[in-house]
């Protein structure tokens, strides 16, 4: 059977929770709500509001990593005062996974390109996983969607740096660069594997900039918006965003987005990941009103 992905052209907070109750997946226990925090001055992010009513229906914590990069968000102290300042912690239970060490290292026995991940140790205190998605483009990856959301977005600073360089942290920026793309879908395998299918993925085609939330200056948006996905299979949300990306041929600014995706060969982690079994390309898309 195909996995579904929902999908909707409208754009509310309270579109995402009813398509998340479509979906019928009850997330049992404790569960992770991973998204991005959004850099300092970064303009596109989703803010706290807009993902307000889900969090507050699935009662989760809000779980986030720190990068490998400079900015404001790549300490422990930084970070937390990030959260803070763009509202997180007011709103919700925030959890840094990697607040502290030693990081929690998931085995990768078939990973292609690295055999190990690196995430925030806290990760295991958590029986369900919530990925709420930003979809946009990524000037390494070509785009973000949910499965840098399992690899780079759950690695902990030093794990983002071992995907980066495909297992050589010291390579961060100068690694073989499909080697840095399958190394993201190995470490997304080894987080599916860890929560053993209870998870739900949530995409929003909104703000869609060529950059990610993770630049302090990005481009302004290219793209209209284009609406809400929520899956159980990463692959496949990930792959009916791009493939919705492709069918909005009347888009002036379609041209902007798939070259950045395409320079990056940003498909190449989803071909990547679905050989790892993580999920399927091939999906039934349900259309809501």
């Amino acid at each position: 059977m195909k996995p579904k992905v929902y999908f909707s052209g409208t754009i509310t907070p309270e579109k995402v929770l009813e398509i998340y109750k479509l979906l019928g997946k009850e997330l049992k226990g404790k569960v992770a709500i991973k998204l991005h925090s959004g850099e300092v001055g970064n303009q596109n992010f989703l803010k706290p509001d807009f993902w307000k009513p889900i969090i507050d229906f699935v009662g989760g914590t809000v779980t986030e990593c720190n990068t490998a990069y400079e900015g404001e968000r790549n300490t422990t102290a930084k970070h937390l005062k990030t959260l803070a300042r763009h509202g997180w912690s007011k709103y919700f239970s925030v959890d840094l996974l990697d607040a502290e060490g030693p990081d929690l290292v998931l085995d990768i026995p078939n990973g292609k390109v690295i055999k190990k991940n690196y995430v925030g140790k806290n990760l295991a205190n958590y029986d369900s996983l919530l990925v709420l998605s930003h979809f946009k483009g990524h000037p390494m990856g070509g785009y973000g969607g949910a499965l840098k959301q399992l690899s780079i977005g759950i690695a902990s600073s030093y794990g983002k740096a071992y995907i980066h360089g495909a297992g050589v942290p010291k390579d961060f920026w100068t690694s073989d660069h499909d080697s840095f793309l399958e190394a993201m879908a190995d470490a997304a395998s080894s987080v599916v594997n860890f929560f053993n299918g209870n998870a739900v993925y949530v995409n929003v085609m909104k703000n869609m900039s060529v950059d990610c939330d993770c630049c302090a200056v990005a481009e302004d948006p290219c793209m209209k918006d284009i609406g809400i996905l929520v899956s159980t299979d990463p692959v496949a949300i990930d792959r009916a965003c791009l493939d919705l990306v492709y069918a909005a041929k009347d888009d002036p600014g379609q041209a902007h987005l798939i070259e950045r995706i395409e320079s990056r060969n940003g498909a190449h982690t989803i071909d990547a990941a679905e050989a790892l079994g993580v999920g399927s390309q091939e999906y039934e898309l349900v259309k809501v009103e």
